[in-house]
């Protein structure tokens, strides 16, 4: 790769890591599966700097390579393998900072099929738009449409209390 895109490339990555990471843990609700979807997706990134630069949405490229590293990921048995039998204690008891409604709503994605997770979490989470949903999951707008409503429709059911649901049809 010639210096100025290996510059472009740098440049391409710093301003949208955070964002990967964030789609990335939203899709596997584990930091490191997380980093290391990101590091696979990069490393193909760089392989095809020159297709993927040339490309009319690059972020939609990006994000379907996302998708399919962690498909490919999940397909592997040793993914489900868990290291240890008890889960980390937590900072300082009766300290939630929000921790509790996160835990929920990763919960809440797990609990959805995996293709409207991964629309939810690129919609939402990722703030593509339904077109470049589509493009990044290599389907259709109405395909796409379709899963998020049906996603949010069974997180509504998991994450909004039956008061919530009262105030509003109110």
């Amino acid at each position: 790769m010639r210096a100025d895109e290996e510059r472009e490339f740098v440049e391409f990555v710093r301003g949208r890591l955070p964002r990967l990471h964030r789609t990335a843990y939203l899709l596997c609700s584990d930091a490191h599966r997380a980093d290391d979807i990101v590091q696979t997706t990069l490393a193909a990134l760089y392989v095809s700097w020159r297709k993927a630069s040339a490309a009319d949405n690059l972020d939609g490229y990006v994000h379907r390579i996302l998708v399919r590293r962690y498909l490919d990921e999940r397909r592997r048995g040793w993914s489900r393998v868990l290291l240890g039998d008890h889960p980390a204690p937590s900072a300082s008891p009766g300290a939630d900072h929000g921790i509790g409604e996160r835990d929920a709503l990763i919960t809440a994605l797990r609990a959805l099929p995996k293709g409207q997770r991964a629309v939810v979490v690129l919609r939402y989470f990722g703030d593509l738009t339904v077109e470049q949903t589509a493009e990044a999951l290599g389907c259709s707008v109405g395909n796409v449409k379709s899963q998020c409503a049906r996603g949010l429709a069974a997180l509504r059911g998991v994450l909004v209390t039956p008061a919530e649901s009262m105030r509003e049809q109110s």
